[in-house]
């Protein structure tokens, strides 16, 4: 079973995310802000992270820096979910190193659709 882990600090969009995912038949990990993300990285080493940029604490971007320096975690897929949507901004995101920038409103059924074909 793949593992997802969702970050993201906006309730609604956990709990849809959770479903969606659950349903797809992933095991599911959810963190609502960057230190939690890291923490659950850490333990659960997840094939998959869909990472809001704008959080509390720890944000996305210092987040996925943090994951490309660890040995154990720096192989781990991550599509970024933001409302951020300048061009800067996703260009920041891929350069980082996501292998994915999905701006928010997002399409779910192309969600899913990504997070599969990253996971080929």
């Amino acid at each position: 079973m793949k593992k997802i882990l969702i970050v993201d600090d906006e309730p609604n969009i956990v709990m849809s995310l959770e479903y969606l995912f659950t349903k797809e038949n992933f095991e599911v990990f959810i963190a609502r802000d960057g230190a939690e993300a890291l923490e659950i990285a850490e333990l659960k080493v997840p094939d998959i992270i869909l990472l809001d940029i704008m959080m509390p604490n720890v944000d996305g971007y210092q987040v996925l820096r943090l994951l490309k320096e660890s040995p154990k975690l720096n192989d781990i897929k991550v599509i970024f979910l933001s409302a951020k949507n300048k061009t800067s901004d996703i260009e920041l995101g891929l350069q980082l190193g996501a292998d994915k920038y999905i701006t928010k409103p997002f399409s779910t059924k192309k969600l899913v659709n990504e997070v599969y074909n990253l996971l080929k």
